[in-house]
This record gives C-alpha cells, sequence and structure tokens, in this order.
C-alpha cells in the first residue's frame, strides 16, 4: 500500500501498487527482495496504481524501508509523468 500509515484507522480506501515477479528494470518500477521480507526477487510496478477497499486487505507481505521511500516516489513521478518526483534529489 502506498497510503500513509496514519490513515489506516480511518480510511475505508487505499491506494496500492502491484507486486509483480516479472522485473523489466524499467523506472516505474521499485526492486524488492529478501531484505523487504519477499521470498524471490520482485518488483512493485507503479504503472499498476489502484483503489482498494480496506475489507481486501489481508495482512501486509512487505515494507520498504523509510531509506528507500525516494525509490517509489522516483517510481510514482515516471508513472505520472510527474516531474517533480522523477527528480528526487532536487
Amino acid at each position: 500500500m502506498l497510503s500513509r500509515d496514519d490513515a489506516y484507522s480511518v480510511l475505508n480506501k487505499f491506494l496500492a501498487a502491484e507486486i509483480t515477479t516479472t522485473i523489466r528494470n524499467i523506472p516505474i518500477e521499485v526492486p524488492l527482495g529478501e531484505a523487504e521480507g519477499m521470498l524471490k526477487p520482485c518488483a512493485v510496478n507503479c504503472d499498476k496504481l489502484r483503489t482498494i477497499s480496506k475489507a481486501h486487505l489481508v495482512g501486509r507481505i512487505s515494507r520498504i524501508p523509510a531509506g528507500r521511500i525516494g525509490e517509489v516516489k522516483r517510481a510514482v513521478g515516471y508513472a505520472l509523468a510527474w516531474e517533480e518526483l522523477i527528480d528526487t534529489n532536487g
């Protein structure tokens, strides 16, 4: 899920991105692996953002460390052609 943690207790729907084992090494992806709790290499595909109901959430399967949030911003920036997110250095 891409929604902020403090929203979970008050919202009924959340923004989520698909996780896939099809890794294409393109800018809209964020790679995940064992360090993030995944059983095998995969990627968050930020081209496939969805709003999902809280009722469909079963449990957390991974968490991207705070130090890698810039990668998520960059990938979402590419997916939405949002230049301010693509340039996470500035």
